[in-house]
């Protein structure tokens, strides 16, 4: 017997396509070896690994009578790894713990990590907490890899933070994987100050666990607090060291250089581009489009498109910050010669919502109503694409700043989702331009009921019936204001100095003397000078 697994193992080593295996699996039936299960295992693992084939790996595991635990255990692990195929992982596992209360055959630790993760990917809650129960039941409940999975499982469910740091908090040996694990998951609900607590108690952490942070403050739009910790993570610190075991990977600039386009900083964008290609850092989609994003919102539209074009196989998330970068920067023709482009040479590629998002903001700081509306029922029309609200403040906006305003009230009464913000603001806006107060008073009536908190509105509303000159109804909505109790968001701005980011609030009084004695010395030439030209 040993003899023939050498010479199977050898042939297998040889094997280049599916005919070969076939020939091999024959032969195995013919010699009466159809039902041994080291054998099976073999050819089923290299129908997976070899020749990526899980549906005839599914048909040699299948015709096994009685599979034991490495046989499930492969097909499990490969089933999970596909999206296509996770409910054939929980139909197969379903069957190996009814077949193992039969015959005997017991899961092991090593397949609830991935029964765990399609649970988290499928049924949720309910499932994640059927499988602990189980795992409690079978003794594996004490296993440092299941309960990792567990903390993961838990914590894509926003309802489970709470078990999931139960089940942490349990843990008799917390490896750094666990530790990850939990800073993500409180990372992507939110929970930035428990993300932060547990990172600095990590007794180690590589570089996941830094990504997880980082990542956890570029999601939750702490995009300082992101480029603090990038520079922590590169040891550039007071003591000027660098810790040479942790660097920077694919993850870690896409997110940083998230952070650095919403902030503007392009200095340190263009280090980190720098950097990339100093230290040979693999270029994956995500860090081309990190690319192309950042040197588009810091406004260096010529490096941006160099990005672009320099990139041969070009994703649709490529394409659509191509032309929302354009867009932005009101290069209207040029972002709709970039979706032509698509169309014709992009090959499998097909426009989504993203990009008729940006090709409806591109026509409306162009003032292309009409081509606006082409685009607006080409989505629905061409590629079944419902519009969403985006779609619907975009077409809103268009009309609005056209100041067919009666018109753009159409469109909102006709719209299949309930109006926002987003809609009402765009209406309000175009409203004050073209000097509607109907439509005004209509918009911020509409904006009080989503957002009753929100001062803006009503100071736009009183500034503008101050232009026109009626001031009872300027005292009349400021006084609603303040019986309401609504104060306005501070003004904010910010500055790059010396690689250190500076935060200025209206009102605020937190920075040193100097810069309030140079802005008031500001402040009066500025008078002066006024004086002087009337």
């Amino acid at each position: 017997m040993l003899n023939i697994d050498k010479q199977v193992i050898s042939i297998l080593e040889k094997c280049r396509n599916l005919n070969h295996l076939k020939q091999l699996q024959s032969c195995l039936i013919t010699l009466g070896h159809s039902q041994t299960q080291f054998l099976s295992f073999k050819l089923v693992r290299f129908c997976i690994l070899s020749l990526s084939n899980l549906d005839y790996a599914r048909l040699i595991f299948e015709s096994v009578y009685s599979p034991n635990v490495y046989l499930y255990t492969a097909m499990i692990t490969a089933y999970a790894s596909k999206p296509q195929y996770q409910n054939s992982t929980l139909v197969l596992y379903r069957d190996m713990i009814r077949r193992g209360g039969e015959e005997g055959e017991k899961p092991n630790h090593f397949i609830f990590p991935h029964v765990l993760k399609c649970c988290s990917e499928i049924s949720e809650t309910l499932g994640t907490k059927c499988l602990h129960t189980q795992i409690l039941k079978l003794g594996f409940g004490g296993y440092p890899v299941v309960q990792t999975a567990l903390i993961d499982s838990y914590m894509k469910c926003s309802s489970n933070v709470l078990i999931a740091r139960q089940v942490f908090d349990e843990m008799s040996e917390r490896n750094v994987f666990a530790w990850t694990a939990m800073v993500s998951g409180y990372a992507r609900f939110g929970e930035i100050g428990n993300a932060v607590c547990l990172f600095e108690k990590m007794p180690e952490r590589d570089v996941p666990s830094w990504n997880s942070v980082i990542a956890g403050f570029t999601q939750n739009g702490l995009f300082l607090e992101a480029i603090s910790f990038f520079r922590r993570m590169m040891g550039v610190g007071e003591n000027g060291n660098t810790d040479n075991e942790i660097r920077p990977n694919q993850v870690t600039v896409a997110c940083v250089l998230s952070a650095c386009g919403n902030l503007g900083m392009l200095h340190l964008g263009r280090w980190i581009h720098g950097y990339i290609y100093r230290n040979k850092i693999t270029i994956n989609s995500y860090s081309v489009n990190a690319l192309l994003d950042m040197y588009g919102k810091c406004g260096n539209l010529k490096v941006a498109r160099q990005v672009f074009d320099q990139t041969s196989e070009k994703s649709l998330t490529l394409w659509n910050s191509m032309i929302n970068c354009l867009a932005l920067h009101g290069q209207d023709e040029n972002a709709i010669g970039v979706f032509e482009e698509m169309i014709t040479r992009g090959g499998a590629v097909r426009p989504d919502g993203v990009t008729f998002v940006g090709l409806l903001n591109a026509c409306t700081h162009g003032g292309l109503v009409e081509q606006g509306y082409e685009y607006f029922n080409m989505m629905t029309r061409d590629y079944n694409i419902e519009p969403e609200i985006q779609h619907y403040g975009c077409v809103v906006d268009l009309l609005g700043r056209a100041g067919r305003l009666e018109e753009a009230m159409e469109v909102i009464n006709g719209m299949k989702i309930q109006t926002d913000e987003i809609i009402w603001g765009s209406m309000l806006n175009s409203s004050k331009v073209h000097k509607r107060m109907d439509f005004m008073e209509f918009s911020i009536q509409r904006l009080n009921e989503i957002s009753p908190s929100n001062a803006a509105y009503g100071i736009i509303l009183a500034n503008t019936y101050g232009e026109v000159g009626n001031w009872d109804e300027v005292r009349r909505v400021r006084k609603f204001m303040t019986e309401q109790g609504v104060k306005k968001t501070p003004g904010c701005s910010w500055i790059e100095i010396d690689k250190h980011v500076r935060e200025f609030y209206s009102g605020d009084k937190t920075h040193p003397e100097e810069i309030y004695k140079t802005l008031d010395s500001l402040v009066c030439c500025s008078s002066f000078q006024n004086a002087v030209v009337s």
